[in-house]
């Protein structure tokens, strides 16, 4: 009997064990899928605030730059404000992690802050101030189409257009390429959906009008360079992993570039005195939720979602500004401006689906 008796005591020890073990198990299985719900919707919540912000950027700037600001001033401000804004991220993040920036990672940064950073800024609103808004937002849809193409003409990436991935980004660019020529060559009928809130641009449309090519080719500009970005940020990455304070570097050079071009060209203390109006809110906008706000939201993104998920979400800027650019600006909207921007969105969203597949394989 006595024999029986620690038998029986450790099978129930064991069983007790069992059902905590399970309950633990249950526990962070529940746990598990609460974190996967919420990603579910946090994830696609981050990105269309993303697009928002960019939306608000592209607006503000569009109507300070409308009333005569001075471009260079506007980047540079922009720069410093977004430097103030990313250092206490750096700080907090990456303590001590400057002092690891040699000068091979100095000349990548250097090199991103001018052709990643500050000539695409600058063409894009050069080509902002002579197009409209909507217009100005399918051109953001290009650019990792433009990017794609860099990496093969420098071998950064294969074709391989025998397979379907390689069959489908060719499709996709051939698409959006399309897209964009025929939203820059016709126009047709204009939709009178509703009246503008703000009825300010009767010459700024006249002055979109006289200089929509020139308007188009900077653009254009702007996304080419714009693209090089990624090859160089990559770069950066690998000489110099810290993002925070390569962020800090990238905003910080390039706004006193645009600074010193920008004195050359003006010297007049008014063309960058600022006020309490829209031009400081307009600054301020970029730098805290344009840089700060947007860089974040963007690499968390990448990091639970991969590098694909973030640029499925462009094509909401091309909607959000046509949109809110007819309700708040007065914009045009024309069957040649809808269709030539659902073709663009369509043929990113083909390039996407060939990278994601492209990806999942790999």
């Amino acid at each position: 009997m006595s024999s029986i008796t620690p038998t029986v005591g450790a099978s129930t020890e064991r069983s007790i064990a069992m059902e905590e073990a399970a309950a633990v198990d249950e526990a962070a299985e529940r746990k598990k899928a609460a974190a996967a719900t919420g990603l579910m919707w946090k994830a696609p919540a981050a990105m269309v605030l993303v697009q928002l912000i960019i939306t608000g950027l592209i607006m503000l700037s569009k109507v300070v730059i409308s009333r005569g600001m001075f471009i260079f001033a506007l980047h540079a401000y922009r720069s410093a404000f977004g430097t103030i804004c990313i250092l206490p991220f750096a700080v907090f993040y990456e303590r001590g992690k400057w002092k690891e920036m040699n000068w091979r990672a100095f000349g990548w940064i250097c090199l991103n802050s001018c052709i990643g950073y500050a000539v695409p800024t600058c063409l894009n609103y050069y080509g902002l101030r002579d197009t409209t808004p909507s217009y100005a937002a399918v051109f953001q849809n290009i650019v990792p189409l433009i990017t794609f193409i860099l990496s093969i003409v420098f071998r950064m990436e294969k074709l391989r257009f025998r397979t379907v991935t390689g069959s489908l980004k060719v499709a996709g660019i051939l698409v959006a390429v399309g897209g964009t020529m025929f939203l820059s060559f016709y126009k047709g009928k204009t939709l009178h959906l509703w009246g503008s809130i703000l009825h300010y641009h009767s010459y700024e449309q006249e002055h979109a009008a006289n200089h929509h090519v020139r308007g188009t080719i900077l653009l254009l500009g702007s996304s080419l360079t714009f693209a090089c970005w990624y090859p160089i940020q990559s770069m950066v990455n690998k000489v110099y992993p810290h993002k925070y304070w390569s962020s800090i570097a990238t905003c910080f050079l390039g706004g006193l570039q645009t600074t010193l071009i920008g004195i050359i060209l003006r010297r007049d203390r008014n063309t960058w005195k600022l006020g309490w109006d829209l031009q400081l809110l307009t600054i301020v906008y970029t730098g805290v939720l344009a840089t700060a706000v947007r860089y974040n939201l963007e690499s968390w993104a990448v990091t639970k979602r991969g590098p694909v998920y973030p640029p499925m979400f462009i094509p909401l800027i091309t909607v959000f500004t046509t949109v809110l650019g007819s309700i708040f600006l007065g914009d045009a909207i024309t069957i040649g401006s809808l269709l030539g921007a659902a073709t663009v969105i369509t043929g990113l969203y083909i390039f996407l689906w060939g990278k994601s597949k492209e990806l999942h394989r790999n």
